[in-house]
């Protein structure tokens, strides 16, 4: 069983930064895409950003330039470094994996924009 588990969210002001981690269990994190979600009040869930096995990445026009995605599969980890960051990027994070058989989220995380 592939389990996510996210964090480093909390509460930054606006142009601050923060990374988000998303540790997965199991053996098979190299085969596994993943992505970032996430979802604001009231808002649908949106793709943020997602890598391929192979490290490609691509990102949504809205955090292009400030928003890294990253995985380190030594560590069973991937991760969203996010920089000059704007109070609409206020919004619930969702680390989501997906590979043969397998299409899993985590919990969420909460990041905060404001001053």
């Amino acid at each position: 069983q592939v389990q996510l588990v996210e964090s480093g969210g909390g509460l930054v002001q606006p142009g601050g930064s923060l990374r988000l981690s998303c540790a997965v269990s199991g053996s098979i994190f190299s085969l596994l895409a993943i992505a970032w979600y996430r979802q604001a009040p009231g808002e649908q869930r949106e793709l943020v950003a997602d890598i391929t096995r192979g490290g490609t990445a691509t990102y949504a026009d809205s955090v292009k330039g400030r928003f890294t995605i990253s995985r380190e599969n030594i560590r069973n980890t991937a991760y969203l470094q996010m920089n000059s960051l704007k109070p609409e990027d206020t919004a619930v994070y969702y680390c989501n994996a997906v590979g043969r058989s397998v299409n899993n989220w985590g919990q969420g995380t909460q990041v905060t924009v404001s001053s």
